[in-house]
């Protein structure tokens, strides 16, 4: 019998974001299959979601079961209510209802034109010959990772002939893999495919304290974020950035996505992930100042 405190602690859990995944080990690194499939699918989705490691935490592990009446993890909820473990959440993704579940915007369907190189189709026609009973699978995720993988034959949204070969994908990935180019490259650790997606959104680039001065004084068409808390800011700030608080967030992400967006915090550290975060988001001239207001106090 699982404690009051421990169910508690469960709902202010699952209550706590829009999106929480219990399961065994964290989203970096899953602990078993069955996580580690529902993490692949969730990461086709979503950007951010939160996870919980049931494995940390032996009442929780034991407190979810009897939480939600389900048996197994993973588990999934979406707005405090369970959706399911690893089989249900993999039915709706392929049935095309996780989308709505998530309250996502599912995707228009399209069939992407993908180009293999001389050299990577022989290497994967290579690898399917190996395996005749596994399809040519293409994943291209939420934070545009790009994976093509040999896998057993299931049910996918989409089939495309590239050359001859049959890829498949769901209907996420169909849509950011549009113009596709795959290519094999030498490496260090050998053969490896390489992937160039004109979809991608550019990475994040780095601005010298100078160059935000230079550009600021000049008038500069861009959008000046600091990261940091009140506390930071009453300290030290820079006059024209504006503090990223909950609403300036919604503000920036309804911006068209060419608006040049420079974020900063103390030191650039926590300034770089909030940036990456809005890189994912689709803004394509995106820069993280370097050294932060420490550099700016110093430099400028």
């Amino acid at each position: 019998m699982v404690d009051e405190q421990t169910l508690a602690t469960i709902k202010s859990i699952v209550t706590s974001d829009p999106v929480v995944l219990f399961m065994k080990g964290t989203r970096s690194q899953p602990q078993c299959g069955f996580s580690a499939q529902t993490v692949e699918i969730l990461d086709t989705l979503l950007i951010d979601y939160a996870s919980v490691d049931v494995l940390a935490d032996t009442s929780l592990r034991e407190g979810i079961k009897e939480y939600g009446g389900w048996p197994t993890i993973p588990q999934l909820y979406v707005d405090g209510e369970l959706i399911g473990g690893c089989d249900i959440v993999g039915e709706l993704f392929a049935s095309g209802e996780l989308h709505n579940t998530l309250g996502i915007e599912p995707p228009e369907a399209i069939v992407p034109r993908i180009v293999f190189s001389t050299a990577a189709l022989a290497a994967i026609r290579h690898a399917l010959d190996q395996q005749r009973d596994a399809i040519l699978l293409l994943q291209v995720n939420a934070r545009w990772e790009t994976r093509l993988n040999m896998s057993p034959k299931s049910r996918h949204a989409v089939q495309v002939d590239v050359s001859g070969v049959q890829v498949f994908m769901d209907t996420s990935t169909a849509q950011r893999a549009d113009g596709l180019h795959v290519d094999i490259v030498d490496s260090l650790q050998g053969r490896a495919l390489r992937f160039e997606n004109p979809n991608a959104p550019p990475p994040v680039k780095a601005m010298k304290v100078t160059e935000l001065r230079r550009r600021l004084d000049t008038g500069a068409a861009l959008r000046l974020l600091d990261v940091r808390g009140s506390d930071e800011r009453a300290v030290a700030h820079i006059a024209e950035a504006e503090p990223l608080h909950e609403a300036a967030e919604s503000e920036i992400e309804g911006l068209p996505t060419d608006t040049p967006l420079v974020f900063h915090c103390h030191t650039g550290v926590r300034s770089r992930a909030v940036a990456e975060r809005f890189r994912l988001l689709g803004f394509r001239d995106v820069y993280n100042l370097e050294g932060g207001i420490e550099a700016w106090s110093i430099e400028v």
